[in-house]
């Protein structure tokens, strides 16, 4: 997770050093040697995220250029890297509150007992009634037909059991720690509002997309408050997806690890042209793909 980009990047090693600092302790270690159950805790993998993201972003930029951006969006934890891409707060304030989101989401896990699916093949009013029926919360509009539901286990599991009469081909318990992006997330939506209330913010020096809204923010309440309410409410990742393709935007580039951001992006809109990059390789393709298109 990031260690080919540290090994043959000065400017990604200097920023995965500049992490490890700041926390006060080897991310590194963890994120390149793991174990696996160490990274997946949610107090590491959120800051080991927003690193290896902006670490890719340094090495595109290192590679290409400093290239113009309209807008940015992250999916949950991400769109704290957006903002951090775009100067909304330094580097340093972003994965220490990064960092205490990932630390504030854990302790609510652990006080509850909650659990996460995935609907596939699903209409969003259809999974409305079903949540409504379950009473559970709505986490993720990821794509057409890709919606994650969160709540008390229990109910969770009820929802799956009923999936099918709701007219949703199928329905899949996730494996995740917890009851993200719902109501179980309360006592994390407080104790994330307190850190952010500490953080020196900037306007974005580009548009910065909401999952909340799914429309940019234009003050810094806007951010604050959205930031904070992102912890328990719906994630409209395909709203915020639509909004960039509004604004104009036909290039993409997904940073850090994986390429689930770029599949969603093409169920939304089969047009856009869209770059994964997490590793050197990758973010060679990227830039060498950017010079063609704007040449």
């Amino acid at each position: 997770m990031g260690r080919d980009l540290a090994e043959k990047f000065p400017v990604a090693a200097d920023l995965f050093a500049q992490g490890d600092e700041i926390l006060g302790r080897k991310l590194t270690e963890i994120m390149w040697n793991g174990p696996a159950e160490s990274l997946t805790a949610t107090s590491n993998c959120q800051p080991a995220l927003y690193l290896h993201s902006l670490a890719a972003l340094a090495v595109v930029r290192h590679l290409f250029g400093d290239f113009p951006v309209d807008s940015a969006a992250g999916l949950s934890l991400g769109e704290l890297t957006a903002h951090a891409a775009a100067g909304t707060f330094t580097f340093a304030d972003g994965i220490k509150l990064v960092q205490r989101r990932g630390e504030v989401m854990d302790q609510a896990c652990k006080a509850t007992l909650g659990g996460m699916a995935a609907l596939i093949g699903a209409q969003e009013n259809d999974v409305r009634q079903l949540a409504a029926d379950e009473d559970v919360d709505i986490a993720n509009i990821n794509a057409p037909g890709q919606i994650v539901i969160s709540g008390e286990l229990a109910r969770i599991e009820a929802a799956i059991g009923v999936a099918k009469e709701h007219g949703i081909r199928r329905a899949t318990l996730l494996n995740v720690a917890g009851a993200y992006h719902s109501r179980l997330m309360e006592t994390a939506y407080v104790e994330f509002g307190e850190a952010l209330a500490e953080v020196q913010l900037e306007l974005p020096s580009f548009a910065v997309v909401s999952n909340v809204s799914g429309e940019e923010v234009a003050t810094l309440p806007d951010i604050r408050r959205t930031l904070q309410d992102q912890v328990t409410a719906t994630v409209r990742w395909a709203d915020c997806m639509q909004r960039m393709i509004a604004r104009g935007c036909e290039i993409f580039v997904e940073l850090g690890s994986g390429t689930v951001l770029a599949g969603l992006l093409k169920r939304i809109s089969k047009e856009a042209k869209v770059f994964s990059v997490s590793d050197s390789e990758s973010a060679h393709q990227c830039a060498t793909e950017l010079r063609l298109l704007t040449e």
